[in-house]
């Protein structure tokens, strides 16, 4: 198999586990494609055209997922001030609560995957993920 599937496929077993686990903590109307907004390291206080950058979506894609997320409650889009027509987004009171719930979640992802390969084999792929990171491979 190729790296793209092994990195792919668990990315989005993990992407199902975060909207499943927000659905049953009370965020109902989230779906998995306001993981594209909602991913590391999160919209607030970003820009909409950086994080349409950071899902590697149209602007226009990102908007719609943007007006989404500020009709549930999640996020505030305001204007940024002496920059024109410059638009910044902020999570609400419920959209932090929901983002503080996807920590949650991660970090009982990571304990199950720490359980299942052990913690050295954990610890290990944690560590070659972070030097792919860090390096040009991931740009």
């Amino acid at each position: 198999m190729l790296i793209g599937a092994l990195l792919r496929v668990p990315a989005q077993a993990i992407q199902r586990r975060l909207i499943n686990g927000l659905n049953a903590a009370g965020f109902d109307e989230l779906r998995l494609p306001h993981m594209a907004v909602l991913q590391f390291p999160g919209p607030d206080g970003a820009r909409p055209g950086t994080i349409a950058e950071r899902a590697g979506m149209s602007k226009q894609a990102i908007n719609q997922l943007l007006r989404s997320l500020e009709s549930f409650g999640y996020i505030v889009r305001s204007d940024v001030p002496g920059e024109g027509s410059a638009r910044i987004v902020r999570f609400t009171e419920r959209g932090h609560a929901a983002f503080s719930k996807m920590v949650d979640i991660l970090r009982d992802i990571e304990d199950e995957w720490r359980a299942e390969l052990g913690p050295e084999r954990f610890a290990q792929l944690k560590g070659l993920l972070f030097v792919v990171w860090d390096s040009p491979l991931a740009r």
